[in-house]
């Protein structure tokens, strides 16, 4: 299903929630494809099971080093900590708004859409989220619906959003099947 196909995953150094960087990868990897860890730093990142610190995973590449042209679709993890660190990096910004304005599908979870509001990558969209972050959502320019996730079309590119880690199962499919299209 997403054999040769490469998805970034982008994360900040700390405060990813653990689970919704594993299963969306764990997903990538069975359906064949290639996850591979982009951070705004080298080395390891450190993610977290709510407010508990959890493992630690090994980043691939940094965000300077990357480029979309290389990756057939994104995932954006969530947690508080993890989008609200990366939509204060011009880089990783601009990494996500790549993705978006190259037609790639861009998959985010919980928090991860403060990066997309920030990449200004939801105005006239369709979305979910976190529930905190929907008068944010909102005020971007999106239309956010309480759903465990929704696919927008209705733009550049496809859009996969959901709103928590109980959602993770309909997220993860929703985005594979968004990258192997």
């Amino acid at each position: 299903m997403l054999n040769g196909k490469t998805i970034a995953f982008l994360v900040a150094p700390e405060g990813i929630e653990q689970v919704e960087l594993t299963e969306p990868w764990k997903a990538v990897k069975q359906a064949g494809g290639t996850p591979r860890l982009i951070s705004t730093e080298r080395g390891e990142v450190q993610a977290f099971n709510h407010l508990d610190r959890a493992d630690r995973f090994p980043v691939d590449a940094t965000v300077q080093e990357a480029s979309a042209a290389g990756f057939d679709g994104l995932v954006l993890p969530g947690g508080v900590a993890n989008p609200d660190l990366l939509r204060t990096v011009p880089e990783a910004v601009g990494f996500v708004k790549a993705f978006v304005d190259a037609g790639k599908p861009v998959a985010a979870i919980c928090h991860a859409a403060w990066t997309l509001i920030e990449a200004d990558a939801v105005r006239g969209r369709k979305v979910t989220s976190w529930p905190s972050l929907r008068t944010d959502l909102r005020n971007a320019g999106a239309t956010w619906e309480d759903q465990e996730v929704v696919i927008c079309s209705s733009g550049p590119n496809t859009m996969i959003t959901s709103r928590r880690p109980d959602d993770l199962k309909a997220f993860c499919q929703a985005a594979v099947d968004a990258f192997s299209g």
